[in-house]
């Protein structure tokens, strides 16, 4: 039987392009020999690039990729990549059956990349346009939960048209609606990239100024004292009915998780790499109940922004009063959060088969979906240079 072809898409125009390659390169080697796997890195600058010799971490330690990699684009109802060739053999299509895109924030994770590839006509795994765009979106992720009727902590939007037309009456807001302490967070942005936690309101000025340079809107949000985080994986898409994994607590090292604790130790990637680096409780030590309680919530977190594949839904939880509160979902989360799975017996590469079944269930699906009608406008019109 012919091996499905899987491309692995990495890298990208992104704060988290480290992280995005170490997570391709984990996929890469879970996939195995199961499967033909096409690696498409894509630059910081935006180029794409793929080749066989791209699996292999020390071209990106060494800024090799070009010379080791084609330059490959992606064309709407290309079907997969069309190299662009070169004096030694011209363009060519890379058929492809299915995509894993594992690229972290922006253009990647935001619905982008999600776009292009349906317009290609690509099967992928993952959330869709919108779950991807509304996930990636602390703002707008926070309507759709509030609209689940989902526990969600105080929270007001800034823009930085608001902090340059009155930066004090943006701090006053943002004081009386909030309070202290309050965390700062760019919008559309993750790995704690660009997060400040503010005390007063000089350390809120700061915060703002410092989110801004990665979004012109920001979030500020009450911090919840006394809490735990709690972190907890949903799975489903297509005909299977989302579940939810064993809960997690991470360790951090700071007040929050900062990028350093989710990923590095030491100053480097640990060998696992990934979120599978960071230090965290499996399963978390809180009560069955508690536990239960965390899973329904990111269950429906999961089903309030229409993801799918799998995900993972960061919670804070008051052990004492027993409040939860759902804080984001990541619609493709770092290591594709594999050890919430490993622990219900779910391997990494069993994992990955059942996002790609996933992924091939609900293109064959929406291939069925009417994308065109025909009016017959066109047919009794003529001569007209305008109108509409």
């Amino acid at each position: 039987m012919k091996k499905l072809c899987v491309g692995v898409i990495f890298g990208g125009r992104s704060v988290e392009h480290e992280v995005s390659v170490v997570t391709g390169h984990q996929v890469m080697e879970a996939l195995g020999p199961r499967y033909e796997i096409v690696p498409i890195y894509v630059t910081r600058e935006g180029a794409w690039f793929s080749s066989p010799r791209l699996n292999d971490l020390s071209v990106y330690r060494e800024n090799r990729w070009e010379t080791v990699g084609d330059e490959v684009l992606l064309a709407a109802g290309s079907g997969g990549l069309m190299a662009l060739g070169g004096r030694l053999r011209g363009p060519r299509t890379i058929g492809l059956d299915v995509v894993i895109p594992a690229i972290h924030g922006t253009f990647g994770e935001d619905g982008t990349l999600q776009g292009l590839l349906e317009l290609a006509d690509l099967p992928y795994t993952g959330s869709g346009v919108v779950a991807s765009a509304v996930g990636m979106d602390k703002v707008m992720m926070k309507a759709a939960f509030g609209a689940a009727s989902l526990p969600t902590v105080p929270h007001a939007l800034v823009t930085s048209t608001q902090l340059d037309a009155d930066r004090e009456q943006v701090v006053d807001r943002c004081e009386h609606t909030i309070g202290y302490p309050a965390f700062v967070k760019p919008s559309r942005l993750g790995s704690s990239v660009g997060i400040s936690k503010a005390r007063d309101r000089a350390s809120l000025t700061g915060a703002l100024e410092v989110a801004r340079r990665y979004d012109h809107r920001i979030l500020v949000e009450k911090a919840v004292e006394g809490c735990i985080e709690i972190n907890c994986s949903v799975l489903g898409g297509g005909s299977r009915r989302p579940r939810a994994s064993v809960c997690d607590q991470p360790i951090p090292w700071e007040e929050f998780l900062s990028f350093s604790d989710k990923y590095m130790r030491g100053g480097k990637v640990a060998k696992s790499g990934g979120m599978a680096a960071q230090e965290r409780i499996i399963p978390a030590p809180i009560s069955e109940t508690l536990a239960e309680k965390v899973r329904a919530n990111a269950t429906a977190a999961f089903g309030a922004v229409d993801a799918s594949g799998v995900a993972r839904v960061d919670c804070f939880l008051n052990e004492e009063t027993g409040d939860t509160w759902v804080m984001e979902i990541n619609t493709a989360p770092g290591s594709f959060s594999f050890y919430l799975w490993e622990p219900t017996g779910l391997s990494f590469s069993d994992l990955l088969a059942e996002l790609i079944d996933i992924a091939l269930e609900t293109h064959a699906a929406k291939s069925q979906l009417m994308f065109s009608f025909d009016s017959g406008m066109l047919a009794g019109v003529g001569g007209v240079k305008s109108g509409g």
